[in-house]
């Protein structure tokens, strides 16, 4: 089954690459490595806000971590034109805004890991760093940075 089978099968509609909003590039590649800029969660458009540990529960982190992954599936289509180059997702580092209390920033990040390991299968699997921040731009409560090994 093709990527673009099972992102269907998912009900997952791609989003089209967004400009960045500052002074960086939505992604580099580097030989064989594309590295996409971090993505802020977003819900209806706008930055999905909150606080992991006060305004929002770990499931609802867990949302938001999968809609970032989404965007980054839009923003690797956009960078290569078919998801088919993706050979590897090799890393995510996901920035978790929490209170000081929190300490389930991993199984929020769960929800952009197995989203990929769901849409690439073995390809999707890759390390991972996820950690609390005192503050995300625009208030976010979660931030998905993604390095990927493609061809083409």
């Amino acid at each position: 089954m093709s990527v673009y089978e099972k992102l269907q099968d998912l009900d997952i509609t791609l989003p089209e690459l967004t400009a960045p909003v500052a002074a960086f590039l939505p992604f580099v590649r580097s030989a064989n490595l594309l590295f996409l800029s971090g993505h802020i969660a977003k819900m209806d458009g706008k930055p999905w806000v909150g606080q992991l540990g006060r305004e929002l529960t770990t499931e609802q982190g867990q949302d938001a971590a999968r809609a970032v992954a989404i965007d980054l599936l839009g923003t690797l289509h956009g960078a290569l034109g078919s998801l088919e180059k993706v050979q590897r997702i090799v890393k995510l580092m996901v920035l978790v805004n929490s209170s000081t209390s929190f300490t389930e920033q991993h199984l929020v990040a769960n929800g952009a890991s197995e989203l990929l390991v769901e849409v690439f299968g073995e390809k999707g699997k890759h390390a991972r760093a996820a950690f609390g921040v005192a503050q995300i731009p625009f208030g976010s409560c979660v931030e998905i940075e993604l390095v990927a090994e493609v061809v083409g």
